[in-house]
């Protein structure tokens, strides 16, 4: 309860304060009415709108992270938050990135991802989703180091052979977008993907990415270990659904993980620090939206990245491409 005011505080200010500097900014263009100048201004007062949805967004995950040693999605961000006037309209929507598979984390620099534990998770997911296991290695040789291609992936000969002709990364993936370029994932198993991996570091140049048990989706949950069914990975959603996990040893609480969570512990989590925000602004009939991945957790927020765009024809305005990522 003490959560939900204090963000209906902090958006309420945010809100206000921002469409009273609009209506004084704009207060000349009042008597303008020609169709291009008002879809002008009102653009870019549904930008500073939805720029001061994702400044709201911080706010409230800032909030809810310094009361609790959790997150989790019974938390207030994780639900739809609106406001709206007669003067405009403000929604936003949080999801945490921490509780998705780290994709840059599958492969190491040498392209020799047998044995790490994401390529094992990943292996686990792409079989439930009816993915190629080749997938693995186009990965793999898109961001390692060497122009030795695996079996069923692709190096610099693959790529340049193309039309048009484009190289192998051979390097960290920077958006999940990216992974239209690489060998086999374009088209629907990157859209089966979508909602399911990352490629944001929760830590800076952590050397593994743990997943956060209380926001991961249930694919996700049942690819972290061969032993755990369908069922099983159903029961960690019922159990915190209820109660939040507080901790990565309360999953042995779980009927069926009293051994498989002794052996997860140093690979999951209970508190994710990433996070992708989407917020929208509209003002009368023209809207603006604006997508952030902010990292929480230090002192200031730091931006992975930022994306503008008219939700309408969904033509990107403005691109970001990653700010402060490491």
């Amino acid at each position: 309860m003490n959560n939900e005011r204090g963000f209906a505080l902090v958006i309420t200010l945010l809100v206000t304060a921002l469409l009273v500097a609009m209506t004084v900014e704009f207060t000349t263009e009042v008597f303008v009415d020609t169709s291009a100048r008002h879809n002008f201004v009102a653009g870019q007062q549904a930008s500073l709108l939805a720029e001061s949805g994702i400044t709201g967004g911080i706010k409230l995950l800032q909030l809810n992270r310094s009361t609790q040693a959790y997150t989790s999605l019974a938390d207030q961000w994780a639900q739809p938050l609106s406001a709206s006037d007669e003067r405009g309209e403000l929604r936003i929507v949080i999801e945490e990135e921490t509780g998705k598979l780290n994709l840059n984390y599958v492969s190491p620099p040498n392209g020799a991802y047998e044995g790490m534990y994401a390529a094992q998770v990943a292996t686990r997911l792409f079989r439930k989703l009816d993915l190629s296991p080749d997938l693995l290695d186009a990965l793999a040789d898109w961001v390692d180091l060497n122009e030795t291609p695996h079996p069923g992936g692709g190096e610099d000969v693959y790529y340049r052979s193309l039309k048009p002709p484009y190289g192998a990364k051979n390097a960290p993936l920077e958006t999940v977008e990216e992974l239209a370029l690489v060998r086999g994932f374009a088209g629907a198993p990157l859209e089966r993907l979508r909602q399911l991996v990352t490629v944001y570091p929760d830590i800076p140049a952590a050397p593994t990415g743990p997943i956060n048990i209380n926001t991961a989706p249930l694919e996700i949950l049942a690819a972290l270990d061969d032993r755990i069914s369908d069922q099983m990975a159903k029961r960690i959603v019922e159990q915190r659904r209820d109660t939040p996990f507080k901790s990565a040893a309360d999953l042995t609480t779980v009927p069926g993980f009293e051994t498989i969570g002794i052996g997860l512990i140093d690979k999951i989590t209970v508190k994710g620090n990433v996070y992708r925000i989407r917020a929208e602004g509209r003002v009368q009939d023209v809207s603006r939206a604006i997508e952030a991945v902010v990292r929480l957790g230090g002192g200031q927020p730091v931006f992975l990245y930022w994306r503008e765009y008219a939700p309408l024809d969904r033509v990107a305005t403005t691109e970001q491409t990653p700010r402060g990522f490491p």
